[in-house]
């Protein structure tokens, strides 16, 4: 019994709390989120005593809706801008939409007014068969009108509304080869090179890496980045990445030596008195204990060292004008290092992390192109960062 009534009381809970939401809901004007929410109440026993103050609100919610979008139809009509067309076509199918949202639940039930709830229906299919042509042809001849300009942002706009046109009417006259064109003269193509104002030569392989713009993933729906240029594309801009200095180490190698010593554990010995004598325990053992033995090792380590620093900058320029936006600086640089060791005595002296360079031995150094290389790895993930951060346009 007391769990029937604990479960009653949650259920109530769970309904005034449902309830009072929509009231919110309609007294903010969200009409529509307060038509989901009774709706959804309603799907399971909507004629049950508890669901009638969704069913008053559904009721109100449907008809403040419906008032609102014909209310604002017809003041689209009258102010006769065409910015308005969407909207109209939009409140036509919102209209449609609710009633055919709350039509499968019908007849509800006002059961202390004994009557059904009242909901006006009304065919909408003419309306929002006029209302979408009459948007199509406008999205269509304003998309013609901007494609016409010399601006490139018109081209933008022309390309959304004709993506949205395809998606409202299918198919619609040449809409495919519009799309296509304003998609190709929205977009500012860059042309990205390199410049070497060092005294080094730079590895072809960094420069086909730093130019191969197709791992770098940056191309998005307005740009698009060429190493290449390709014939009949008019670039809008240019990314050049201008290496000022490249410096490389000479090759080291540095020796030193070193002692180290450690106490370990060499097996167990009796533990003794003043006088000499074992230690024995209650039961006559003698007790025995750790024997400490003192190690000793001299090191003889050995270091490679070779380093690189690669100092760049990248320049933004706008072919439009031939003017420079802006230059970013870029720096790099790898370090090779090997450390190898020798050893007299006994290697358990030495650090625990120590131990692996025993194993080690001497390498060839890299090469000079291979440092810088190795360098440029770096310098492409840099210049990623540089391009991601700043855009062309802002």
């Amino acid at each position: 019994m007391k769990k029937t009534i604990l479960l009653l009381s949650v259920l109530f809970i769970i309904i005034s709390c449902g309830v009072r939401q929509t009231r919110e809901s309609i007294a903010s004007g969200d009409y529509d989120t307060a038509i989901l929410n009774a709706v959804e109440s309603l799907t399971n026993r909507k004629d049950a005593k508890g669901k009638q103050d969704y069913v008053y609100l559904l009721e109100e919610a449907n008809a403040k809706a419906n008032e609102r979008d014909l209310r604002n139809i017809d003041a689209w009509f009258k102010d006769s801008n065409p910015k308005n067309l969407e909207q109209i076509y939009d409140a036509y199918v919102a209209l449609n939409n609710r009633q055919e949202l709350i039509r499968p639940l019908l007849p509800l039930k006002l059961l202390k007014e004994n009557r059904n709830a009242r909901f006006d229906f009304n065919d909408y299919t003419d309306q929002i068969v006029s209302s979408k042509n009459t948007l199509a042809k406008h999205l269509y001849d304003n998309s013609k009108a901007l494609l016409a300009t010399k601006d490139k942002m018109s081209f933008r706009r022309a390309y959304d509304d004709l993506v949205y046109l395809n998606q409202l009417t299918p198919n619609y006259k040449d809409v495919f080869e519009l799309t296509e064109s304003a998609k190709l003269k929205g977009t500012d193509f860059v042309n990205v090179y390199t410049k070497n104002e060092s005294n080094m030569v730079i590895p072809v392989r960094l420069q086909n890496d730093l130019l191969d713009f197709s791992t770098f993933g940056l191309n998005d729906k307005w740009t698009v980045y060429h190493a290449n240029k390709v014939k009949g594309i008019d670039y809008d801009y240019g990314l050049i990445v201008n290496f000022r200095q490249i410096n490389i180490s000479p090759e080291q190698i540095k020796e030193k030596e070193f002692y180290k010593e450690k106490q370990i554990v060499d097996g167990k010995k009796a533990l003794l008195n003043e006088a000499g004598q074992p230690v024995k325990d209650d039961k006559g053992n003698v007790v025995m204990v750790d024997n400490l033995k003192t190690i000793k090792v001299q090191i003889f380590e050995s270091r490679q060292f070779k380093a690189t620093q690669v100092t760049a900058k990248v320049d933004y320029l706008d072919f439009r004008n031939n003017q420079l936006i802006e230059t970013f600086p870029l720096a790099s640089e790898f370090v090779f290092e090997n450390i190898y060791s020798k050893y007299s005595g006994d290697r358990r002296a030495s650090d625990d992390n120590y131990l692996s360079y025993f194993d080690k031995r001497e390498v060839p150094f890299p090469s000079n192109e291979q440092m810088v290389y190795d360098a440029g790895q770096d310098l492409k993930a840099k210049l990623k960062d540089i391009i991601v951060r700043n855009g062309f346009r802002r």
